[in-house]
């Protein structure tokens, strides 16, 4: 071979050798860097800055629920604290205790609560409760009277106690403004009860612990209350002040009967007036100040 050709293959090598060098290094730098357009970065921050935002929102959320399950447990621990075993002792006490004086006394003035019951007696009317059982047993007579109509002849009677209705029965407690406020619930309700029933056409006759000589001021206690249209009023003679409240009221209704008077229903909150034999009669229960 000539120098000439020599010369042209070792340059051709030469060039193969470069060449292949070259193109490795490009490969390689092609394989080493990622390319990325400014759209793509934008992209890719936006939906970084979206990630935190929803993670951060999440941990937010979980916080405030934290709290208001912590809040909401205070307030459940907060309202079953007045209820502890103690106070739950006490309101059995006295209810025990006022039921059985309701039960036993013979005039009521001379009922009474001891006095660790007062508090028990107030927080009873101040929270609503005496409120809630007026209404239900308001409720009670009158899905009872939805039922149930007066016979001919004006024989059906219902009986009610008009003692309720302006005279004080809230024990020497009385005085509190909750207990007046108490009242006024009571008389407004058996007013209501009493007018619902004298406009369905029922014979009513009111029972009184009152003498006989304040007739006059309860028929303008009545009328001041627009209860009008009673079939009759028994009041207590002087002699029948002297009874027992029980055999007072027994001696009343067993005059009635014997006339052929059907008592349908007697309506008060106090049990003497209640007590006694009925043949289906409806006994209805008006809560006192405590029970």
């Amino acid at each position: 071979m000539s120098a000439y050709g020599h010369e042209m293959e070792s340059e051709y090598s030469a060039s193969l050798s470069s060449g292949h060098e070259s193109d490795m290094g490009s490969e390689y730098r092609m394989e080493s860097v990622i390319y990325m357009s400014s759209f793509a970065a934008t992209i890719l921050v936006g939906v970084l800055v979206t990630l935190g935002i929803f993670l951060m929102t999440a941990l937010i959320t979980l916080v405030v629920m934290l709290q208001s399950c912590e809040s909401r447990n205070s307030k459940a621990v907060e309202m079953l604290r007045p209820v502890n075993q103690f106070d739950l002792n006490v309101y059995d006490y006295c209810k025990t205790v006022s039921l059985h004086a309701e039960l036993n006394i013979s005039n009521f003035k001379s009922y009474s609560l001891p006095e660790m019951c007062k508090n028990v007696a107030v927080k009873y009317a101040k929270d609503g409760h005496y409120t809630r059982d007026l209404s239900t047993v308001v409720s009670l007579v009158d899905d009872y009277f939805k039922n149930v109509t007066p016979g001919v002849g004006g024989h059906d009677v219902v009986l009610m106690d008009i003692d309720d209705l302006y005279v004080n029965r809230f024990h020497y407690y009385g005085h509190h403004n909750d207990f007046k406020e108490a009242k006024h619930m009571k008389h407004a309700a058996l007013v209501q009860v009493y007018t619902k029933l004298q406009s369905a056409g029922w014979s009513l006759v009111l029972l009184s612990r009152e003498p006989e000589n304040q007739r006059g001021v309860v028929i303008d206690m009545l009328i001041s209350a627009r209860c009008r249209g009673w079939s009759e009023m028994i009041m207590r003679s002087d002699e029948e002040m002297k009874m027992d409240s029980r055999e007072y009221f027994y001696k009343q209704k067993a005059i009635m009967q014997a006339k052929g008077y059907r008592i349908v229903a007697v309506i008060s909150s106090r049990v003497d007036v209640l007590v006694g034999p009925f043949m289906g009669t409806q006994i209805f229960k008006l809560p006192n100040s405590f029970v």
